[in-house]
């Protein structure tokens, strides 16, 4: 089922909307969700958070792009989970050390004053982001969204896993550089 067709369906209310989207996107956001938890029964919890989440909130959204729109649902849920599970101990894994290295340009989820700084701070990101040639925005956001490793994103540009943290730390430097530039981060 295409998804024009899948997102008819959620407007119908046709409960094949789901298993439609399950069969489409289930193992692209089963592995955003692997990449942030190690429990497969917490993969399989979020992907079904992931599916009740898009039925209640189709209608009235319609996504223009039903693949990002279910990765950034499950992406989100899995992150929420993250910080459930570790708020009180250092969490392991590929999500803790992305977080880690990301604090050192981006406050901490909470730390912005409320939802406008934030999503201010989402607009600066996103136009660095913009300006940045696209193998390095490609790397950042396969390592700080999807949470890949450096070796997985090594094999994916046929480069040493070095190479890969040496370039993410050159991107964070730089948008470090950014945010204080654009008022976000006081020297």
């Amino acid at each position: 089922m295409d998804d024009a067709r899948i997102i008819q369906a959620f407007y119908d209310r046709d409960e094949g909307a789901i298993s439609a989207s399950r069969e489409a996107y289930g193992r692209y956001c089963a592995a955003i969700v692997r990449n942030i938890l190690d429990s497969e029964e917490d993969v399989e919890e979020v992907l079904s958070d992931t599916w009740l989440r898009a039925w209640n909130a189709i209608p009235p959204q319609k996504p223009d792009n039903l693949k990002l729109y279910f990765a950034r649902i499950a992406r989100n849920l899995s992150y929420d989970r993250f910080r459930a599970q570790n708020r009180d101990k250092r969490g392991g894994g590929e999500m803790a050390l992305a977080l880690e290295e990301l604090a050192e340009c981006v406050s901490a989820p909470g730390q912005p004053g409320d939802a406008l700084e934030a999503a201010e701070l989402k607009k600066a990101v996103n136009a660095f982001l913009a300006g940045q040639p696209r193998r390095e925005r490609s790397m950042f956001l396969l390592r700080y969204f999807y949470a890949q490793s450096a070796e997985e994103i090594a094999a994916r540009f046929d480069i040493r896993p070095g190479a890969v943290r040496t370039n993410l730390a050159r991107t964070r430097k730089k948008l470090k550089s950014y945010l204080i530039k654009e008022g976000f981060i006081n020297e």
